[in-house]
């Protein structure tokens, strides 16, 4: 697989963790490839491995076993400054809970990232503006997370994750605290940054409509990833949710 079609590849990627006497395998050997530019959603019942899996591919977790490559490069065999840029200026991260500061303005926690970046500060105001524009919030800058809705504060988290032009977006179910009109507004947001920025996104979700609308869904059971939504997790799923 080339550096020029994949952005992210994994092989045989595994991650276990103890429990008493026995190791759970929360990751169990996954090989994954994404194309630079693509879109996928991944779903899965509860504790299969959707989080684990962003936070390995990410590399704010470090797998037990197997390889991740990034643009061609091995992580395992990167540096510790090389890991911390890749995080800093590769990958964006948006989480459920927005994770923003409270104590920041919306636009200087956009401007966050690139601070720890050491972004020249004339570029961080121009690019800060240029992203509020972008979620639609050019006139909310000065205003403070308190002060801003879910929906607002969302599209504060994903400016944020875009404030140093990464080429990957990791999302945790970045609409689970969100209504279902503010929901599709943010995947709309999300779906025009991937289009029109070649932005590749990764989305954990558990909202069927956000998955199947994704260039490629995906379907994470027992640590193991497959292409497509399958049957047997939405069978898993309406057990779950008492509907089966």
């Amino acid at each position: 697989m080339s550096e020029e079609d994949h952005v992210i590849v994994t092989t045989g990627l595994t991650k276990e963790y103890p429990f008493g006497e026995t190791t759970i395998k929360a990751i169990n050997g996954i090989d994954f490839a994404i194309k630079r530019g693509d879109y996928a959603t991944i779903v899965g019942p509860s504790g299969s491995g959707k989080t684990t899996f962003l936070n390995l591919i990410g590399s704010i977790d470090t797998p037990t076993s197997g390889e991740i490559y990034f643009n061609g490069k091995k992580i395992s065999e990167m540096t510790g400054n090389e890991v911390r840029d890749l995080r800093r200026t590769k990958v964006g991260f948006v989480f459920q809970a927005f994770n923003l500061l409270e104590i920041l303005t919306a636009s200087e926690n956009i401007a966050l990232p690139m601070i720890i970046n050491g972004t020249p500060a004339r570029e961080r105001e121009d690019r800060v503006q240029e992203l509020l524009e972008i979620i639609g919030m050019p006139d909310r800058g000065n205003h403070f997370p308190m002060e801003l809705s879910g929906g607002q504060r969302q599209r504060v988290a994903i400016a944020r994750a875009l404030a140093n032009k990464p080429e990957v977006i990791l999302l945790d179910e970045p609409t689970g605290q969100l209504d279902s009109n503010t929901s599709r507004e943010i995947m709309d947001y999300l779906i025009k940054i991937n289009e029109e920025e070649n932005v590749t996104l990764i989305v954990v979700t558990h909202e069927d409509t956000i998955a199947t609308q994704a260039k490629r869904p995906l379907t994470i059971i027992d640590g193991k990833i497959y292409e497509g939504i399958l049957e047997s997790f939405l069978s898993i799923k309406a057990i779950e949710e008492g509907t089966l």
